[in-house]
């Protein structure tokens, strides 16, 4: 079970939202694997409330009833009527009716769910090892870009921040894409050892393993030990092992002894910056992302004396792999054939309890020129919402003749309480196609 170290340089598809990044894939990869990250691919887009069909209410103004100070972000989640917070005419607000209806559901605090049992094992291993432990779980999904990236030493022009991979309600504020956009709030208002929980939102491609909404956890801890200390070699030795040995407990307490490694990677935000992986079921798997606060994220917090530590990991890539559960839809099922699976603390094997055929339908287009595939995924998510498992471009053919690129994208429908008719998909897919050329002005083959 003791960690070794390893120094390796690879792309850092993670390196983008926060702390949380690194382990905020939706499902554990093996070590090696870097799967399309379409949030690396794009440009920024323009208003993408016009790619969602008319079946909603009305959007009202963008004033919003909330002020985006420091406090609200702090309140509480319960009783809010998400459509009228989210939703709005402003010009740069991206949100969509079916984000807005995801938005509250709050998974992570259903007892017995599986996202409820992983969270309260890491809360109670931490809280036992040292009751100064915060646990905040609920608090206010929107933020400001200031919180979610300009705290966090995120470039002005880095991709995380476009329209094609945030929902953004206006022009400063967002949903909060980790829950690391709470980190100097909370560090601000007196927390020094904290973990905080919640779902978090980005646009991205579709399959079992990606979904626009997931569940992350953040931990931050301030060493009292190192207060004041000038000495940098020493306080980053002292907060990386203290860091090391909190995260390889937790580590067991979760999965049993297993054996572990270290891997030097880069964050913007910690300095050292490490990866924590583990032998699990025969492969290396990544676990978390973590490391040392950078000093200029805690001066801007006033707290120029202070050195400490913090790391992030998605709820949903640990329980797909403690639970058996081979796709990340099933977490936001209300089958009770599903949920009554599972019992409050206990890590149960999930069965399947059925397997209904997929039903494919193939869509061909010429590009636009300002083409967007996040735009695209968007725009099936919102017609076909959980039906559709996957959308895999299976095709592309460039003509130099035309000067236009052709794509061709495999659509799979397939619902998991039941099997879908090929009429219901048929008028799906045409919704589909029309809405594609209407919206995304390509030109249909």
């Amino acid at each position: 079970g003791q960690a070794t170290k390893m120094i390796r340089t690879r792309p850092t598809a993670y390196a983008i939202f926060g702390i949380s990044l690194a382990a905020a894939a939706h499902a554990f990869k093996p070590i090696g694997f870097m799967g399309p990250s379409t949030r690396f691919l794009h440009t920024s887009m323009r208003n993408v409330k016009s790619l969602c069909p008319k079946t909603a209410a009305p959007l009202r103004s963008f004033k919003s009833s909330r002020p985006s100070l420091s406090r609200v972000e702090m309140s509480s989640t319960v009783g809010i009527d998400w459509a009228k917070e989210l939703l709005s005419e402003h010009p740069e607000n991206n949100v969509t009716p079916y984000i807005a209806n995801l938005v509250g559901r709050n998974l992570h605090l259903k007892k017995a769910h599986p996202l409820n049992i992983i969270k309260k094992k890491i809360e109670d291993y931490f809280t036992s090892r040292d009751a100064e432990f915060e646990c905040k779980d609920s608090l206010y999904p929107v933020v400001t870009k200031q919180q979610c990236f300009d705290d966090l030493l995120i470039p002005k022009d880095h991709v995380s921040r476009r329209p094609s991979d945030t929902y953004y309600l206006d022009q400063d504020r967002l949903l909060r894409t980790h829950t690391s956009a709470h980190q100097t709030e909370l560090l601000r208002g007196g927390s020094r050892k904290f973990l905080c929980t919640g779902d978090v939102y980005r646009r991205d491609e579709i399959d079992a393993s990606h979904y626009p909404a997931f569940h992350q956890m953040e931990g931050v801890k301030i060493l009292k030990e190192c207060t004041g200390m000038e000495d940098r070699e020493q306080w980053v030795k002292m907060c990386s092992e203290d860091l090391k040995d909190h995260l390889e407990g937790m580590v067991d307490a979760i999965f049993g002894p297993v054996e572990k490694r270290w891997v030097d990677a880069y964050f913007p935000f910690t300095e050292p910056s490490y990866e924590l992986e583990i032998f699990y079921q025969d492969k290396w798997l990544e676990v978390l992302g973590c490391g040392v606060i950078q000093q200029q994220i805690l001066d801007g917090c006033e707290m120029k004396d202070a050195h400490g530590w913090a790391f992030g990991l998605g709820l949903e890539r640990l329980a797909m792999v403690l639970f058996d559960i081979p796709d990340i839809r099933l977490f936001w099922t209300e089958d009770e054939r599903f949920l009554k699976q599972f019992k409050d603390g206990v890590i149960t094997k999930f069965q399947p309890f059925s397997k209904y055929p997929p039903c494919y339908k193939d869509v061909s287009f010429w590009l636009p020129g300002d083409w967007q595939e996040n735009n695209f995924f968007e725009l099936v998510r919102n017609i076909a919402g959980d039906i559709v498992e996957s959308v895999e471009l299976v095709d592309k053919f460039d003509n130099p003749k035309k000067g236009k690129t052709s794509h061709c994208y495999r659509i799979n429908y397939r619902a998991m309480d039941r099997s879908l008719t090929n009429e219901e998909v048929d008028k799906i897919q045409e919704q589909v196609r029309e809405l594609v050329a209407k919206k995304l002005n390509v030109e249909l083959r």
